[in-house]
């Protein structure tokens, strides 16, 4: 059996998306014994801002970027002689970049035109063959007319077969005129070079991405570049209104739209894998998304920043409000559970004010106050239980004891289990496709301390 703990989250009811509402995340029971049990508590402030970076929303790392930009691959089969230009220089439309060496291309140009110059002879000398023998066949006997008339078919194919090396010949070094034309690559857009690498086309980092030879980019409008991992894809909306924290200071904010995942560019990341029954471990790949910026003004090019969903967590209400879920017994003598300050769980009586309709919220008129830690209610809560501050929105209790008769998460016996078939082990938490998540990349509920047993909800961009 396993335990399971609350992590504060969100949840979309008539039309709105309401932030802070509790959802269970299994991540595990423990084997009944609850002597000892602990309820995770957690601050009615952190419960009233799910997005101040505490674990109770899903948060993505990200990188601003530029909205356009040019990437150049070195082209199979050349090597680049001179670049002339470098990391963090301006370049205009028509700018130098780098040059190819074209030794080797000039002698191949001097042994094609050699070659058809050789042919063009070979050409020539069939037509005068040709014509002799027309020549001879005219003045020659019946019988020998034959014998010419073969010599003569026969010249006629190998003429046909010259003229096709020909045209090949020429092709070959027209291309290789356009070649040496063409040795000095310029910029095709006004930017700034980002990158230059040695290494050749198609060449890939550890992320998976193509590697180009150089990178330029343009200066202007920015977006944000995050990645998702193909097991979590459900958590990206396109269209979605999100918030973007910086990571040096978490009041510096900005505002943008969720884009479309890139599901034609994925990347292969070492470090995520899953387990599915039968097949045993599978690694997972993780494609990125973007975000459209409502104004860029205050970010850098290169910066790395936080993504978040809005669901309204930055417009805060006067007072104190509460998901209606956390209040108990609403219609008679309305309490939550609350930590006294000694460390032990109790039943505190509140003073219900208004009641909004729309984000399923109450105001605590009186009885709670911004610093007092509460928790979940859930069964088997009883005053008097030892309390701890739970981390990254973590609520509930930590072994609770399970209802007789209730057999919970309890996996069936080994020999019951199908062929084929794979048993989570203790510590991991079966998502609910039944796979096994080790992604541990995501900043969101569940949090750092329990990232063994999270389901994952995202990747960190690499920094």
């Amino acid at each position: 059996m396993k335990k399971k703990t609350l992590v504060i989250g969100s949840l979309a009811g008539a039309g709105v998306l309401v932030a802070g509402v509790g959802i269970w995340a299994v991540v595990g029971r423990g084997d009944g014994n609850t002597s000892d049990n602990v309820v995770y508590v957690n601050s009615v402030e952190n419960i009233m801002n799910p997005g101040s970076g505490n674990g109770a929303i899903n948060r993505f790392a990200g990188v601003v970027e530029t909205q356009q930009k040019l990437e150049i691959q070195v082209e199979q089969d050349k090597t680049v002689k001179e670049v002339f230009v470098e990391e963090g220089q301006t370049v205009e439309v028509g700018t130098p970049l780098f040059e190819y060496d074209t030794e080797k291309t000039e002698e191949e140009l001097s042994k094609a035109k050699l070659e058809l110059e050789r042919i063009s002879n070979t050409i020539g000398n069939k037509y005068n063959e040709i014509a002799a023998l027309e020549k001879e066949k005219n003045s020659a006997d019946q019988e020998a007319k034959l014998d010419y008339t073969m010599q003569i078919q026969s010249a006629q194919m190998e003429l046909k077969q010259s003229e096709y090396e020909k045209k090949s010949k020429q092709v070959e070094i027209q291309k290789l005129q356009d070649t040496l034309e063409n040795a000095q690559v310029e910029s095709e857009m006004a930017g700034v070079v980002k990158s230059i690498n040695d290494g050749s086309s198609g060449e890939m980092n550890y992320n998976g991405e193509s590697q180009a030879f150089m990178t330029i980019i343009a200066m202007g409008d920015f977006r944000i570049k995050g990645k998702i991992n193909e097991q979590n894809m459900g958590a990206i909306i396109s269209g979605q209104p999100v918030i973007i924290h910086s990571r040096v200071d978490e009041d510096v904010t900005w505002k943008g739209t969720m884009g479309e995942v890139d599901m034609q560019n994925p990347g292969n990341d070492s470090g995520n894998f899953y387990m599915s029954s039968g097949d045993g471990t599978t690694q997972s790949n993780s494609y990125p998304f973007y975000v459209n910026l409502d104004s860029s003004e205050g970010l850098m090019l290169g910066q790395h920043v936080y993504i978040e969903a809005d669901y309204g967590q930055e417009e805060k209400k006067a007072g104190i409000w509460l998901d209606e879920s956390f209040v108990c017994d609403v219609d008679a003598e309305p309490y939550v559970w609350v930590d006294n300050g000694k460390g032990k769980l109790e039943k505190r009586e509140i003073t219900l004010g208004q009641h909004d309709e729309e984000l399923f919220q109450y105001e605590i008129a009186d009885g709670l106050t911004a610093e007092d830690l509460i928790t979940y209610p859930e069964d088997g809560l009883k005053e008097g239980m030892a309390t701890a501050k739970g981390e990254n929105g973590r609520m509930g209790q930590s072994n609770p004891e399970m209802p007789e008769g209730d057999p919970g998460l309890e996996m069936p016996d080994t020999e019951s289990v199908p062929e084929g078939e794979t048993v989570p082990e203790e510590g991991d938490a079966p998502a609910d496709d039944g796979m096994l998540l080790y992604d541990g990349e995501t900043e969101g509920a569940g949090g750092a301390a329990d990232k063994s047993n999270e389901i994952s909800g995202g990747t960190e961009d690499g920094q």
